[in-house]
């Protein structure tokens, strides 16, 4: 079976940087599944598994494009100290659930911190980098038709939602 859109794809993988740091792996832990086709994974990568079967082995650079976008200034911003109310301490690196201008839920994390004024950012952490993918297809098989309406994979263990 090859992978296809609306195949349950299970991989191991390591996700580097271009200087080799490891940024993101599976390996040692249980393979990331996903349903291909429904955007659950980056485009760049979704694209280069298109066909794989599985037992294949490949490496894939993944653009900025094609990842997690180009870092964007314009989604940097300074807020008051007091749009966090209820957070004692505030630290970089922090991440809180804020809306975004259309209305949808982004996360933010804390870049810098100066007395009263917040600098946050919203770009994805990995935005505007290169990403490195080594990538083992461990297994392939058909959706179910709740995997297919809810656009993700259910495992053994998974929830009603």
């Amino acid at each position: 079976m090859s992978i296809a859109a609306d195949k349950v794809v299970s991989i191991e993988y390591t996700l580097t940087d271009d200087d080799g740091e490891v940024l993101d792996t599976s390996v040692g832990d249980a393979p990331l599944v996903y349903l291909h086709g429904a955007e659950n994974i980056v485009a760049g990568l979704e694209q280069a598994l298109e066909g794989k079967s599985a037992g294949d082995e490949i490496e894939v650079v993944v653009e900025p494009e094609d990842g997690y976008g180009e870092y964007l200034a314009e989604l940097v911003s300074t807020v008051d100290r007091d749009a966090f109310e209820g957070v004692d301490e505030l630290e970089v690196g922090m991440e809180f659930q804020a809306e975004a201008p259309d209305g949808e839920t982004q996360i933010v994390t804390v870049a810098a911190v100066d007395g009263n004024e917040v600098t946050i950012d919203a770009n994805h952490p990995l935005a505007g980098l290169r990403l490195n993918f080594k990538v083992k297809v461990i297994d392939i098989r058909d959706a179910t038709e709740d995997e297919l309406a809810h656009g993700h994979p259910h495992g053994d263990d998974d929830h009603e939602h």
